[in-house]
């Protein structure tokens, strides 16, 4: 694997800073200057329409961050990635949610160390459609022969993230009678509310765990599984004894794991238990197995089509030039406002409340992926790196946290995301309620790119102090992404690109976005702390002063 480019190193790098020094942002005269800048700007990509008309950026510095990527070599990492090459270093694997996508029968075929990717993918793909299918029937029954109407996916991070948003963002195609709910924290109160309410008899729930040995997974199911039990028993729908036990967990428990022996352990049939592989990172495995519980309640079809809208994001970032490359171009600019223009966040506001979990689930794709401080050969950076996300669905979100966005003192580039069709149209007395909607998401987007100032101010009346108080700045940035509606195909496509976004990013500051050493110590000293929570003293006598002193005060505060 090459070493990584050390992007300050480039002449592109030069030039970016030395247009920064002279850099005065003022998208007010800039459209008044250039009347093809929308259309020059304003980008396809599938099914989206991507204008970023109102980024703070002009045509040289654009033509630079491109040559930027030329220079670090994002199109060559992207062909390694896609041709299985280990570029993931540190674990030395190969980096392949792209193969998750690729269509049945994509050629040439896809063969890395020696194994048929493809054959692979399809034949999980096979079995997921399947499974979904018997459950969806009612041919697959619990214990007692009653169909599934519930289904519960445990898992955390990329086990739950990515099926957690998805499940959410396609409610309206769940038709199939089937509800998912999803658990992820070792937080008691998680289990208990995903539970509440749910009969054992109809209730199928999914243990999502590559290693099947994540903490907080395993412990979940487990606690699935007493109350699973007691629930059946207390019914008199199973006796208590073993056998009884065992046959009830095969019934009601599947597995996403390639751990089998600890699948059969738990009381799993490894007939049930649905596989990934090492190439695919937890963050980037919602097209994989992680997505049966989508399967399930959506459907295999739409779980396709879903797969055909990342596919399509996979084919524009293979095939376009970088000048036009969409993910390309939009991490290009996240590098501009991060290492020239000093933003330290970055705002993702959709305009579909069906996207509430959106950006939760971004906030792992992109600060799990880039959220690192040493390049992929181990050396220290030398640029600044990550950015946090963040975002509420509007107009929430303008009722929360707009002020600091239009009027703060900071840089928070922001991609605001919205849909022509809404998947429930209603009216308010003869009014289209979305059309009402959307007057916001492109209200919004013209207040923070131009502002209002004094004068405008002023020439509607308002004197003294409170002039400045009603100045908008203007000139701050964002991108404004449309589409039709919000299809399967479309998520994908919307998800695809943000998984290229910050490939492209790490790329450029030659990070192993593929990763997370970061999240590993917590992990290591929470077992060695755990001993000491259950009062083990000679596990609190290990601990700094702080956390003894916070052990003491648990001690003597749970009473139950």
């Amino acid at each position: 694997m090459s070493l990584p480019i050390d992007p300050t190193s480039t002449s592109a790098w030069a030039e970016l800073s030395a247009l920064q020094e002279s850099f005065t942002p003022d998208l007010r005269g800039w459209f008044a200057a250039d009347p093809g800048r929308v259309e020059r700007l304003s980008l396809p990509l599938a099914d989206l329409h991507v204008d970023l008309s109102k980024n703070l950026v002009t045509d040289e510095v654009l033509a630079s961050l491109v040559r930027l990527a030329e220079q670090t070599g994002v199109a060559e990492r992207y062909a390694a990635m896609l041709a299985g090459e280990h570029i993931n270093t540190t674990e030395d694997r190969a980096v392949l949610h792209t193969a998750l996508r690729r269509p049945d029968g994509a050629s040439p075929a896809l063969v890395v160390d020696g194994q048929d990717i493809d054959r692979d993918v399809q034949a999980v793909l096979a079995s997921i459609d399947a499974f979904a299918d018997r459950v969806r029937s009612g041919e697959w029954t619990g214990v007692t022969g009653k169909r599934v109407t519930h289904i519960v996916n445990i898992g955390i991070g990329g086990s739950d993230l990515g099926p957690v948003m998805i499940s959410a963002a396609l409610e309206p195609y769940a038709t199939g009678g089937i509800e998912a709910r999803f658990v992820s924290n070792i937080d008691p109160t998680d289990i208990a509310q995903k539970t509440k309410g749910l009969d054992p008899e109809t209730t199928l729930f999914i243990v999502a765990s590559k290693t099947f040995t994540t903490l907080e997974t395993l412990t979940n199911a487990r606690l699935a599984r007493d109350w699973l039990w007691a629930g059946l028993e207390s019914a008199g729908a199973i006796d208590s004894d073993d056998a009884a036990r065992t046959d009830a967990v095969a019934h009601h428990f599947v597995a996403v794991s390639t751990a089998l022996d600890k699948v059969e352990a738990f009381g799993i049939d490894p007939a049930n238990a649905f596989g990934f592989w090492d190439w695919v990172g937890g963050r980037y495995s919602v097209d994989s197995a992680i997505g049966l519980s989508l399967a399930i309640e959506l459907g295999p079809d739409v779980f396709r089509e879903l797969l055909a809208g990342f596919h399509a994001v996979d084919e524009h970032v293979r095939s376009t030039p970088l000048a036009k490359n969409v993910p390309v171009l939009m991490g290009l600019l996240n590098v501009w406002y991060v290492n020239f223009l000093g933003a330290q966040s970055h705002a993702v506001l959709p305009y579909a409340q069906q996207l509430s979990r959106f950006a939760a689930y971004l906030q792992q794709l992109t600060m799990e992926s880039n959220g690192k401080s040493v390049r992929w050969d181990g050396s220290p950076v030398t640029t600044d790196t990550g950015e946090v996300f963040w975002g509420e669905p509007g107009t929430n979100g303008q009722h929360a946290f707009y002020q600091l966005i239009h009027q703060g003192t900071r840089l928070i580039p922001a991609d605001f995301i919205a849909f022509a069709i809404p998947a429930y149209p209603l009216a308010d007395d003869g009014r289209d309620v979305h059309g009402l909607f959307l007057s916001n998401f492109l209200a919004q987007t013209k207040a923070l790119a131009f502002g209002k100032t004094a004068a405008e101010v002023e020439a509607e009346g308002t004197t003294g102090a409170l002039v400045a108080a009603r100045t908008f700045a203007g000139n701050r940035p964002t991108t404004s992404i449309f589409a039709p509606a919000l299809t399967p195909a479309v998520l994908g496509q919307l998800v695809g690109l943000y998984e290229h976004i910050t490939f492209t990013q790490g790329v450029i500051w030659g990070i192993n976005s593929f990763d997370q050493w970061g999240v590993e110590l917590g992990k290591q000293l929470a077992l060695q702390i755990a001993p000491a929570i259950e009062g083990d003293e000679t596990a609190i006598a290990a601990q700094d002063a702080s956390t003894r002193a916070l052990l003491a005060y648990y001690a003597a505060h749970r009473t139950s």
